[in-house]
């Protein structure tokens, strides 16, 4: 044996819907007695992402994550956090119903999802995202966001 554990070698104990309903989560054990978790993504079909510069390539789900654990990630206090943001906004850009998207639309997607769950990590992403040059772009974007905060409070 080589140390690897094989799932085909091993038994569920426990399956389990994840809390956004995107992936299957199964406590497992192996013929040898070790314990582990799998997880199970639903395979979405493949989306074109048209970019800035006219380049076109297929949406990578790892590669937004990336993203957005190295632009906002020291505003959430857990990966899982992170993990549905990323969750949300992938869902907003399949939902429109094309396989054609633009990065412009992946990033007002997770603008989106950031500005209802941290408003510190919205802001941050926007300066970066929408390339914010003066204080007055930071202004205009906390004034959106506390006047969109005032609405749903009322």
């Amino acid at each position: 044996m080589d140390g690897k554990i094989r799932i085909g070698d091993s038994k569920v104990l426990e399956s389990r819907e994840t809390i956004d309903g995107t992936m299957i989560r199964r406590r497992r054990e192996s013929s040898d007695g070790h314990r582990f978790t799998t997880y199970e993504r639903i395979e979405m079909p493949q989306l074109t992402v048209t970019k800035r510069s006219g380049n076109k390539e297929i949406f990578d789900r790892d590669k937004l994550l990336l993203a957005v654990k190295r632009s906002v990630g020291k505003f959430f206090n857990s990966e899982l956090e992170i993990e549905d943001v990323v969750n949300r906004a992938s869902n907003m850009l399949y939902s429109h119903g094309t396989d054609q998207i633009t990065s412009k639309q992946i990033g007002e997607a997770v603008l989106d999802v950031l500005a209802e769950v941290n408003e510190v990590a919205y802001v941050r992403f926007a300066s970066v995202f929408r390339d914010f040059k003066t204080l007055e772009d930071f202004e205009a974007i906390l004034k959106e966001q506390k006047a969109k905060r005032d609405r749903i409070a009322s």
